[in-house]
């Protein structure tokens, strides 16, 4: 079992930055590959970034490469999103989530509650 609580969540003006953090309980959280979600009001949620359990290999949906840099440190059980030169369009609920195999696209089983990312023009 894996309990997920993201912070770093705010209001920030286009053009701006953000980290969100994810802190994971479990003493297996090294074992499991690491995604950030997002929701938009209105819209299904989509997948934004992933990391193996060993921070080896990432993936970004095609919108925020080259803006935002997933990394995790196993040793704290934390897992981060850096989001630069950010714009309206990024506004959404941002969830961590946490899957046991390796395929990053896949099913995550791990899920926090969120944190608001508002991203004015």
């Amino acid at each position: 079992q894996v309990q997920l609580v993201e912070s770093g969540g705010g209001l920030v003006q286009a053009g701006g930055s953000l980290r969100l953090s994810c802190t994971a309980s479990g003493r297996t959280f090294s074992t499991y590959s690491m995604g950030w979600f997002r929701q938009a009001p209105g819209k299904e949620r989509e997948f934004v970034a992933a990391i193996t359990w060993s921070g080896s290999v990432t993936d970004y949906v095609g919108s925020v490469k080259g803006r935002f840099s997933i990394s995790r440190d196993n040793a704290k059980n934390m897992v981060y999103l850096q989001m630069n030169s950010l714009n309206p369009e990024d506004t959404a609920v941002y969830y961590c989530a946490a899957r046991s195999g390796g395929w990053l696209r896949g099913v995550y089983d791990y899920w926090g509650q969120g944190t608001q990312v508002t991203v004015s023009s």
